[in-house]
C-alpha cells in the first residue's frame, strides 16, 4: 500500500505552496499515508476516501491547481481500491493484527481478534451488521371472487 500513497505525494509535491519549513509537503505525505493506510486497514467503513483526502490537502495548493489534484488523489485511491479487491478473501496486507470492532463494558476497545471474514470477534458477533439487506417479498394470496 506505500506505493500508493507515495505516488500521490511523488506527483503532487511540485505543486504544493511554497512554505519556508516545508511542513505543507510534510503535511501532503501524512494524509496520504493516513488515508491510504485507512483504506486498507476499514474499508467497508471509508465511504469516499478519495473526498476525505482531498478535503484534507486541499489548502496546500493554489486554486487553479484544486481540479487536477482531485484527479490525482482520485486515480489513486481507485488503482488501490481496485487492488484491494483482487486480494483473495482475509489475505492479510501486513497492516498489524486485526482488532475486534467492539468495546467493552468499560469503554475500553475489545482484545479479541475478529472472526475470519468478519468485523467482530465471537462475542461480538451480534453487532455485526449485514453486507446486503435483502426485501423479503410479502406472500399475496389469492383473493376468492
Amino acid at each position: 500500500m506505500y506505493q500508493f500513497s507515495r505516488r500521490i505525494y511523488r506527483e503532487l509535491a511540485p505543486l504544493v505552496t511554497q512554505d519556508s519549513t516545508g511542513e505543507c509537503r510534510q503535511r501532503l505525505l501524512e494524509s496520504c499515508e493516513a488515508t491510504v493506510e485507512r483504506l486498507a486497514r476499514d474499508r467497508r467503513y471509508f465511504a469516499r476516501p478519495a473526498r476525505s483526502l482531498f478535503g484534507d490537502v486541499r489548502s496546500h495548493f493554489t486554486l487553479s491547481d484544486q481540479q487536477y489534484v482531485y484527479r490525482v488523489i482520485d486515480r489513486n485511491v481507485s488503482l488501490a481500491i481496485t487492488y484491494l479487491e483482487q486480494l483473495p478473501p482475509g489475505f492479510d496486507i501486513g497492516t498489524g493484527p486485526r482488532e475486534c470492532r467492539a468495546s467493552t463494558r468499560r469503554g475500553t476497545p475489545c482484545q479479541r481478534e475478529p472472526l475470519p471474514g468478519r468485523d467482530y470477534c465471537p462475542s461480538h458477533k451480534h453487532l455485526e451488521e449485514p453486507l446486503e439487506q435483502t426485501p423479503v417479498a410479502a406472500e399475496q394470496t389469492p383473493v376468492a371472487a
